[in-house]
């Protein structure tokens, strides 16, 4: 069979919100079309059919390895538009795809082309899994049944000559090509679908389209140190827990070292500074604050920014006093100030060996580390 593939992406895309029509807009560095195109590379024949305004565009992307085609002012009008202009071309079979899913794959396409062997029209598509309901004004109605409910896919595929009649006999207002064919009396072929195949309709399809092609995932790591000397006192606060000790730690805060450090390492990650550039020792306010504060300041920073945290991992470097007996008491009061689960925060200590400022129990040092993940 001598076999061409028009891809559809003619329509303005509103749906899916942004600037520009989905299919223009950006998806790990090149436009969802390109993604699409590609996926049929090794086909001698594609049309892209494209709204009359974005002809130059297509031009500017794909040169002459596409022909390129204007499209009409419905769905099925750009169809037509492109099997006329091919019509006469000795294509045999024609497969029809939706611009918008760029992740269709060779197997799904392999499994419409078999069927057309023997069929005139065959097409993807998935059963319905998930129950069914009717709906008015936000309130469940009633239910449907599912059973034999298909939920369709492109690309479809047809003979050529029976889809170009068909479009041309049908009014016009079809959701699909398949549409078109039972109208015309073709019988249609169900053939494998697949979930990847999804097609790009909302905003958060972008996301998803993101993770699935393993781009644009953004991962940091950040690293803080903090260090605080002994004053007379009764006890120290370190990553939120207040532990009895002959002496206590001078700070402008209440110098919790362990938790400066881990803000510090929020606040590498996001290249943001250091406590300092959001809370100035300078400044007043803070004078015995707690230092809470600024943990929760760094988390919220990082949401707004749209990372998560990962995990963290906190050590305390001190002779006394002991931490272990402390630690998931620690790890636990970090855990509800981020917002995390404890089994994603470590707290831990060693000793100098009784070198050093440390060794001398001089004060304690702290060293953090934050991984933060924006997918």
């Amino acid at each position: 069979m001598t076999v061409a593939v028009i891809i559809v992406a003619a329509g303005r895309g509103t749906r899916a919100g942004g600037a520009q029509p989905k299919q223009w807009q950006m998806l790990a560095g090149k436009p969802v079309l390109a993604h699409t195109v590609a996926a049929f590379a090794g086909m001698k024949r594609i049309v892209v059919v494209l709204h009359p305004e974005d002809m130059a565009r297509g031009v500017a992307l794909f040169g002459g390895a596409v022909t390129l085609c204007a499209g009409g002012g419905s769905r099925d009008a750009s169809v037509r538009n492109a099997l006329e202009m091919l019509e006469g071309s000795g294509v045999s079979k024609v497969l029809i795809h939706d611009g918008a899913r760029p992740f269709v794959s060779p197997e799904v396409i392999d499994g419409v082309l078999k069927a057309l062997e023997t069929a005139p029209a065959a097409a993807p598509a998935l059963p319905v899994s998930d129950a069914l309901w009717t709906g008015a004004e936000g309130q469940v109605t009633g239910t449907q049944d599912r059973s034999g409910l298909w939920r369709a896919q492109t690309p479809q595929g047809f003979d050529f000559d029976a889809i170009l009649s068909a479009h041309r006999a049908h009014p016009g207002g079809a959701a699909d090509d398949v549409e078109v064919a039972r109208a015309a009396g073709l019988s249609v072929a169900i053939t494998r679908g697949s979930e990847d195949n999804f097609k790009i309709t909302y905003p958060e399809d972008f996301a998803r389209a993101e993770r699935q092609l393993g781009g644009k995932m953004d991962i940091r790591l950040g690293h803080g140190y903090d260090v605080h000397a002994f004053e007379p006192g009764d006890h120290v606060i370190l990553c939120g827990v207040k532990v009895p000790h002959s002496a206590t730690l001078r700070g402008h805060s209440d110098a919790d070292v362990g938790m400066h450090a881990l803000t510090d390492a929020i606040y590498g990650a996001l290249a943001e500074g250091d406590i300092g550039r959001h809370f100035p020792p300078s400044d007043p306010q803070w004078k015995g604050a707690a230092s809470e504060i600024f943990l929760d300041h760094a988390v919220k920073l990082a949401e707004t920014r749209g990372f998560r945290i990962g995990n963290v991992d906190v050590t305390l470097i001190c002779e006394r006093p002991k931490i272990g007996p402390h630690a998931l008491e620690m790890a636990s009061a970090l855990a509800r100030i981020m917002g995390m689960e404890p089994g994603r925060i470590s707290v831990k200590a060693t000793t100098s060996e009784r070198l050093g400022f440390t060794g001398r129990e001089e004060g304690i040092a702290a060293i953090a580390t934050a991984t933060l993940i924006k997918e």
